[in-house]
């Protein structure tokens, strides 16, 4: 058939029309939403570069997550700033650290009703703003393993449903699952940031946990942002090393990388729509030059129908009004 008895807008001439043909349908449930906690602060703390964002004091957080309950979103994603830093990251395998503690208040208020993933990364926590142990200005992999695994154990150890390592280091899923299962927390999921590349999208990130690099670039670990097969094949190899659900980072300059991904990959996959991301979204809603609600409903749908099955998002706290609204 050819015009005009194909008439592509006839199912398009009504609202209720076009929502029963719709090819995605986002979901609070599909979000992840983060908190930054920070063991200094007695109140909140704005986030210059990511406006209505804060870190949060460690007695603020379960009351957060109620909020994001509420909400719909199922899930949260943790990052701590310590008190104190040093080069080896101490502070991030602590029993008594800020990502342990917040773990522990969270699960005994909410039990099994939230899913808590917690970040295992180093920058947050090293006084020199990398992700691995650093040595004449070198970041190490296999002794940054080692701390790898001592943070997720301890993590897993304060009740986390889920451990999601973000350093780039070769080994890290592996050394990481055998750590858990020989501790005893089998039944811990490994949220793999299996293809994180080297963004300009992260600065936000990087004031928000006060883990810009004091020396270099990230480069040496993270992925070029030229290339997808290296990505994939990084994706594989954590596939292969125990990795539960996979992670493409950032997402909307990467909606390749996530769609090729889900057509190769029979596993779960989430895309982390980061900070930069949100920080320009939210610069031109406050200008008038976009209309924000449906704007971040066109984005996140965008992720979601690029493949992600999950998709960890600042702006997931306002996502279930503003989708009844769009």
């Amino acid at each position: 058939m050819s015009f005009p008895s194909v008439r592509m807008r006839r199912l398009r001439t009504t609202t209720a029309l076009r929502e029963i043909i719709s090819e995605v349908e986002l979901n609070p449930r599909d979000l992840v939403y983060p908190i930054f906690v920070d063991e200094k602060a007695k109140n909140p703390i704005p986030i210059k570069s990511m406006p209505s964002y804060y870190r949060l004091p460690l007695n603020q957080v379960v009351n957060e997550a109620r909020q994001i309950l509420e909400q719909g979103v199922k899930s949260i994603i943790l990052f701590g700033v310590p008190s104190k830093k040093d080069d080896a990251g101490s502070e991030a395998f602590a029993d008594n650290g800020v990502v342990q503690r917040a773990i522990r208040n969270l699960k005994k208020e909410f039990g099994d009703e939230l899913v808590v993933i917690s970040d295992v990364c180093l920058c947050e926590y090293t006084s020199h703003g990398h992700c691995g142990i650093a040595k004449n200005g070198k970041i190490q992999n296999d002794s940054t393993l080692e701390v790898l695994q001592k943070v997720a154990v301890s993590q897993a150890n304060a009740g986390a449903d889920i451990v999601a390592p973000s350093a780039m280091m070769d080994g890290q899923v592996q050394l990481i699952r055998e750590g858990l299962d020989d501790a005893g927390f089998d039944q811990t999921a490994i949220l793999a940031y299996s293809a994180k590349f080297a963004s300009s999208f992260y600065h936000p990130f990087r004031e928000a946990v006060e883990s810009t690099p004091q020396f270099g670039n990230r480069k040496t670990y993270q992925l070029n942002y030229r290339n997808a097969r290296e990505a994939l094949r990084e994706m594989e190899l954590d596939i292969n090393e125990g990795a539960d659900i996979l992670m493409v980072k950032p997402a909307i300059a990467y909606l390749d990388i996530i769609h090729a991904a889900k057509a190769k990959f029979n596993i779960p996959l989430a895309a982390y729509n980061v900070s930069g991301e949100y920080a320009m979204l939210k610069a031109a809603a406050q200008n008038g030059w976009i209309d924000e609600k449906i704007a971040i409903c066109e984005i996140l749908s965008g992720i979601k129908r690029a493949g992600a099955d999950l998709i960890i998002t600042y702006l997931a706290k306002d996502v279930k009004s503003w989708l009844s609204s769009t």
